[in-house]
């Protein structure tokens, strides 16, 4: 399969790529870069990092939108560091003078010359998407499938009362993704991963292997699981009591469709102006919006074959 994989590389996102590289039969055609985690350079830097760590620095990294469309810029430093990958520094990380070519261009020539094979995963905010539907409006038509790790499905937030980071972080764009991208879209929301989150004796064991890319993930994970381990944290979050690799979800139902086991067809939009519920999303259970596009909310995924890809991504 031909996957696009558009991210703001902090510590799941960096697993997400990991996982992707690990599939058999993946080709990753181009990873674009947007601002999200943390300010785009240090997404460009994370992503090559990771990238360098797989041994597959062939894959070709595009830069994208530094800024929202019009929300104010924010960042997840407090979580996953102020560079996005844990703050652990790496004096050997590739060097950012590879990096000219731009994502949203990229993403619409790809396409162009792969039509109906590609499925684009998106795990950031969703500027770059919106302006590539903005450059090409039949872009999304070319599309095989899209799949999003985003918004959330019960108003429960983690940025906002409301809203989940990748949302609220380009409210403007997500609303245009979701209103235009016709292709088969699937999301992954914020309370599902808490839901499927995977236990911490699991990641444990998982970290243990005694490989290089184990040992570079428990370094850039350190910061955010300690804090994800709190029972502070543990507390607010959604039902979840364990390790939720976020982003990680989205790309293993790309990858593997059958890991999803439950799921329902709604259709969805983008809250814009509420005091505090912009960047949430609404889900149209009475079909008030009468809306043709409906998208695939993720419900449940088989935790066993993706404990299982989780195994494969470090060995």
């Amino acid at each position: 399969m031909k996957l696009i994989i558009d991210m703001d590389t902090g510590v799941d996102d960096a697993l997400a790529i990991m996982v992707a590289v690990a599939a058999p039969d993946v080709e990753i055609l181009g990873i674009t870069c947007c601002h999200g985690n943390t300010p785009l350079e240090n997404v460009i830097k994370n992503t090559l990092r990771v990238l360098k760590v797989c041994n597959r620095l062939d894959i070709p990294v595009y830069r994208g939108c530094a800024k929202p469309l019009l929300a104010r810029k924010q960042h997840a430093g407090d979580y996953h560091g102020k560079d996005g990958l844990g703050d652990v520094p790496d004096p050997d990380a590739p060097g950012l003078e590879l990096l000219k070519k731009k994502a949203v261009q990229a993403m619409i020539k790809i396409v162009n010359q792969n039509p109906g094979e590609v499925t684009l995963v998106a795990t950031a905010p969703l500027t770059n998407l919106a302006v590539a539907v903005q450059l090409d409006p039949n872009f999304p038509k070319k599309l095989k499938a899209l799949y999003l790790m985003g918004g959330n499905i019960n108003s429960r937030g983690n940025t906002t009362a409301c809203g989940e980071f990748n949302f609220v972080a380009d409210p403007e764009a997500a609303y245009i993704v979701l209103d235009r991208y016709t292709c088969p879209t699937y999301i992954a929301s914020w309370e599902f991963s808490c839901r499927n989150s995977l236990p911490w004796s699991f990641y444990d064991q998982w970290l243990a292997q005694n490989t290089e890319k184990a040992e570079f993930f428990k370094k850039i994970s350190n910061l955010s699981m300690t804090k994800a381990r709190s029972a502070e944290y543990q507390k607010e979050t959604t039902e979840g009591k364990g390790f939720n690799s976020c982003d990680t979800y989205a790309i293993a139902a790309a990858i593997d469709h059958t890991i999803i086991t439950e799921s329902e067809e709604v259709a969805v939009t983008v809250e814009l102006e509420g005091k505090y519920t912009r960047g949430m999303m609404v889900l149209d259970y009475i079909e008030q919006m009468k809306k043709k596009q409906k998208a695939v909310i993720i419900k449940k995924v088989d935790l066993e074959k993706f404990k299982q890809m989780l195994m494969n991504s470090l060995k």
